[in-house]
């Protein structure tokens, strides 16, 4: 059956590491897939690995899966390009730089949607492995030598640690750089890809967050004197700077620690330690549509990130319910959190500083419920995705306006399971 696409359909192919829940980029591709699905455009998933979590959702939210499996990469690249026939491909996190290069090379026009420092920063993480320094430097040779940034952990072998290769990053940049166009979610973000030789002029900010205007529901600030952090438990997110924070509170609270990572088990070591067992509890992985209801019981919400976030998803997220935030100022936070408008944006590391605007937050409702309301105003206001995605589409048509005359077959033999690599989960 023969289709005619009009400038308003489009086929989109994501692809991405991972099928699944697990962190802001995730949340982030299913936020955007199901925005453009409901403008009537088509989206697919192109994935290496999958997560065991929330997979269902994003099963419902994409009309086919592939994952690529085997060693032959251009033969799955070449017969998911066949069976769904993209008008873009929205390159997300991908670790296998063969693949990458792959669709790169497709003919298919490339959009990379940069999420983190990954591509250009060889631990990832933009700081000082020892000190948590944040690094302003674009990728040089001082990635080797102060930054020793070829001695990296090893997760996944016997020995602790390996060895990375500056000249692979070299090439990983230049071959991200034949990507068409780039999105990021900040002028932070930004500033990083032009510091390392990108185009300012194929970069694009869009940070896309559901919001609900002023019907939706918003926090009770309950007597419990609720503390919330959301996000993955890793050392660039600070939670044992967090704890030690709340062990300077003279008010009661409570805190809950939503979330998993491989820094979890210091970080409940430290609690014990520091004497926090019984207020700080550790809820572990809570699927995103589950959150809700510990957002409508909390008074503060903290971002406590010591690396330079990107943007800093969560913070925005929570001003939804009408949230005050209070965050350390690394990287993109200070573009959404701004200190005294709609909570409090406090000096890197400074955990006095931290402590004691968390407990004004506490003592003093009236003014927390006032920042969380500028909050929400200010994230409808800027935010909301469909004005964001609206940026999203309009560039993607921007790329393919042929689409509107080119007549294309809709294939309706179903996909040949095992005649190639690239092998589809829905």
């Amino acid at each position: 059956m023969n289709e005619r696409r009009t400038k308003h359909r489009m086929r989109l192919l994501f692809v991405h590491q991972h099928l699944g829940a697990q962190g802001g980029a995730e949340a982030n591709i299913v936020l955007t897939s199901k925005e453009l699905e409901r403008r009537g455009h088509t989206t697919a998933l192109l994935h290496v690995s999958r997560t065991g979590r929330g997979e269902q959702s994003w099963l419902e939210t994409f009309s086919k899966t592939f994952q690529v499996q085997g060693r032959d990469k251009q033969v799955a690249i070449d017969r998911v390009l066949q069976e769904f026939e993209p008008d873009i491909i929205y390159l997300h996190n991908l670790a296998d730089l063969e693949l990458m290069e792959g669709l790169i090379r497709s003919g298919v026009p490339v959009v990379r949607m940069v999420h983190d420092h990954a591509m250009y920063c060889m631990r990832g993480y933009k700081y000082n492995y020892l000190t948590r320094a944040i690094c302003t430097r674009p990728a040089s040779g001082a990635c080797v030598f102060p930054c020793l940034a070829t001695i990296t952990r090893n997760p996944h072998g016997n020995f602790p640690i390996k060895l990375a290769s500056y000249a692979a990053k070299r090439k990983e940049i230049e071959l991200n750089r034949q990507c068409r166009h780039f999105v990021v979610y900040s002028e932070y973000s930004k500033g990083e890809l032009i510091g390392n030789g990108f185009d300012p002029e194929t970069i694009h900010i869009n940070a896309p967050i559901r919001c609900w205007g002023v019907d939706g529901p918003v926090s009770s600030f309950s007597q419990r004197n609720l503390i919330l952090f959301v996000g993955q438990i890793i050392r660039g997110k600070g939670v044992d700077i967090l704890l030690k924070a709340l062990a300077k509170l003279k008010v009661p609270f409570e805190c809950l620690i939503v979330g998993d990572g491989n820094h979890r088990p210091y970080c409940e070591r430290l609690c014990a330690k520091l004497g926090l067992d019984d207020r700080v509890k550790f809820q572990g992985f809570v699927p995103h549509e589950e959150l809700e209801r510990f957002y409508l019981e909390t008074s503060v919400f903290v971002v406590s990130s010591v690396w330079p976030e990107p943007f800093g998803m969560v913070g925005p997220e929570a001003m939804r319910y009408g949230l005050p935030v209070v965050g350390f100022d690394a990287g993109g936070i200070r573009e959404w959190l701004v200190n005294g408008e709609n909570g409090h944006l406090v000096r890197w590391m400074d955990t006095d500083a931290f402590a004691a605007r968390i407990e004004g937050l506490l003592r003093d409702k009236k003014m927390a419920r006032e920042l969380g309301r500028r909050g929400r105003e200010r994230v409808n206001r800027v935010y909301e995705a469909g004005r964001q995605i609206e940026g999203l589409e309009n560039l993607f048509l921007s790329i393919v306006p042929q689409a509107e005359a080119i007549p294309h077959e809709n294939s309706n033999e179903p996909f040949a399971y095992g005649l190639c690599d690239a092998a589809p989960v829905s």
